[in-house]
């Protein structure tokens, strides 16, 4: 099976005993949205949902084939957790149309451990998401930022972050994401901070 790609059939029965007796025999329900919020209720194996499921992102997108035939673009929309069995119970996916673009909110995720943090300049956050537009296929899973050359005084912008081409950035490109103060002492906001 493909990576991203998932298959899903038709559920017949539906209620509470019905989701349960199918969970029992390794079945998730789950239920599929449209644009239009026409919805279709459907189940998968539980265990091809659970080797995607910790690497899944609220901007991964997955293809689910359903009852072996139409495949749709969707995105995980929402889903119950169980906590003593540490597994997904339900699904809620978004089905949305390849050939649209989509807004989205990405986290940003920083890597490394900056330079001057060890000579005792400290780190200042500023964003944590970055709002995006793109076709579905093209949003990236998440966006890493390699923080670990920055020294004292310098800072990272969102107009700093990698992205591909095919990815528009929505957000204010001098908006501060990361900064360093000169020193661990020294007040003030990353805006201040000067551009490395």
């Amino acid at each position: 099976m493909d990576e991203r790609r998932l298959k899903g059939k038709r559920r017949v029965q539906l209620g509470k005993y019905a989701a349960v007796r199918g969970r029992k025999e390794g079945r998730l329900p789950a239920v599929m949205y449209d644009h239009r919020g026409v919805s279709v209720p459907l189940e998968l194996a539980q265990q091809d949902f659970d080797r995607l499921f910790r690497a899944l992102t609220r901007s991964t997108v997955l293809s689910l084939e359903l009852d072996g035939g139409e495949v749709f673009c969707v995105f995980v929309k929402d889903y119950q957790h169980n906590m003593v069995s540490d597994r997904v119970e339900h699904v809620d996916f978004y089905a949305v149309e390849e050939s649209v673009p989509l807004r989205m909110r990405i986290r940003l995720q920083l890597c490394g451990s900056p330079e001057g943090v060890r000579y005792g300049a400290r780190l200042e956050k500023g964003l944590s998401y970055i709002e995006v537009e793109s076709l579905p296929r093209n949003l990236p899973d998440r966006v890493v930022l390699d923080i670990s050359g920055l020294g004292a005084g310098d800072v990272r912008r969102v107009r700093d972050v990698p992205l591909p081409a095919s990815v528009v950035v929505l957000s204010d490109p001098d908006a501060v994401i990361v900064a360093l103060s000169s020193s661990a002492s020294e007040a003030g906001s990353p805006a201040g901070a000067r551009t490395g």
